[in-house]
């Protein structure tokens, strides 16, 4: 049976086109103009001043991070629904995460919880150092009230848009709100390099210094001098010419992904079983990633039993993510919690939602999904 993949990349035709392009002047080595062009054309899709495209979005947190002087023992408070990558870089700094749970709206850090916090950590003597909020598959999280909280306290903001190029708040694009906010291009993304991300910010100064720490902090001498830590984050021209190409075909791509959202609603929202996320008012989302709840009415962990069956026909599901607060590996990080996202997890699944699905394939997708509710 073909595989139906959960988010698998999804090639035009420019993408050949600046790759070649790379080949045919030897800019095969990082930077070079494909790099500048994609550069370019994040920065006028997302209405920022500055981009800086990277190897990965991890590395883009990781430098966000680093541009704030993140250091040992400082708290960041986190998301707590996210992928580990949204807190990884936290760690890589010796900063300690603390995590924030969900609202039932967007599923996204809960603006109450997070001044509740912040208080807390105050009382204990510890200004959080920043604030890490993520726009979880794709949905915009409550960028008035958790940008207000943010200036209040006077705490900068790091904005996860990894899942979320193409959604917007209020009619403003994901990634350019906060002192800095980060993209990934990873092969299930919406667009991709392969691999890649990038730090966006209107400040200037930023991203001109982290271009700097990016590309090992090498002073502008004759030699080989540097005064500070650098990294190897930068994208490849090669890569970047991918990039290009996916950015000209990234509307599409969109407007696919939600109309893969609205057939799964129509086929499967009145079983009366499966629920799904709308849009709250004034949020746009790419629809990334198609998820669905279950009514626990038909019993515990049945998205994990479907999701095995469904493997048995050789469709890729996935479980929603499970909450940072639960990970063993952030085992005695403080977390406040109101148990949504602990929920979402034991009830949720991603549903397959690449744009080059076919719609033959979508429907064995429904078919099986119904059948196995029946």
């Amino acid at each position: 049976m073909e595989r139906v993949w959960l988010s698998s990349p999804h090639m035009g035709e420019m993408e050949k086109v600046y790759v070649a392009e790379a080949f045919a002047t030897n800019w095969v080595a990082p930077l070079g103009p494909n790099v500048e062009a994609f550069e370019k054309q994040l920065s006028e899709y997302v209405g920022v001043k500055g981009v800086l495209s990277l190897s990965s979005g991890t590395g883009a947190l990781h430098l966000a991070l680093k541009m704030l002087g993140i250091k040992r023992d400082d708290i960041v408070l986190c998301q707590s629904f996210t992928f580990a990558a949204s807190a990884f870089p936290i760690t890589y700094c010796d900063a300690t995460p603390v995590f924030i749970d969900s609202e039932r709206d967007t599923w996204n850090m809960d603006p109450e919880l997070l001044e509740k916090a912040i208080k807390d950590q105050l009382k204990k003597g510890k200004k959080p150092a920043a604030i890490m909020v993520v726009h979880l598959y794709g949905m915009p999280a409550k960028m008035d009230e958790i940008a207000a909280i943010a200036q209040a306290y006077d705490i900068p903001l790091i904005e996860d848009a990894a899942e979320a190029l193409g959604s917007s708040y209020k009619g403003k694009a994901c990634g350019s709100f906060g002192k800095m906010g980060i993209l990934s291009f990873n092969g299930n993304k919406i667009i991709t390099t392969s691999g890649g991300g990038a730090l966006t910010s209107n400040d200037e100064a930023i991203i001109t210094k982290a271009r700097f720490l990016a590309t090992q902090a090498r002073e502008p001498v004759p030699y080989y001098l540097h005064k500070e830590i650098g990294y190897n984050y930068r994208l490849s021209n090669v890569l970047a010419g991918i990039g290009r190409g996916q950015m000209e075909v990234l509307p599409q791509r969109i407007d696919r992904r939600r109309e893969i959202f609205d057939f799964y609603k129509n086929e499967l929202g009145n079983s009366g079983s499966i629920h799904f996320f709308d849009e709250p008012e004034g949020l746009f989302s790419n629809r990334w990633l198609t998820t669905v709840l279950f009514d626990k009415k038909i019993g515990t962990g049945f998205n994990e039993k479907l999701r095995v069956e469904l493997e048995k026909f050789n469709i890729e599901t996935r479980a929603l993510w499970k909450p940072l607060h639960q990970q063993p590996v952030f085992a005695g990080c403080d977390s406040y919690n109101n148990g949504v996202s602990d929920e979402l997890f034991e009830t949720g699944l991603c549903l397959p939602s690449g744009s080059n699905i076919s719609g033959e394939n979508l429907e064995k997708v429904v078919y099986e999904i119904k059948r196995f509710l029946s």
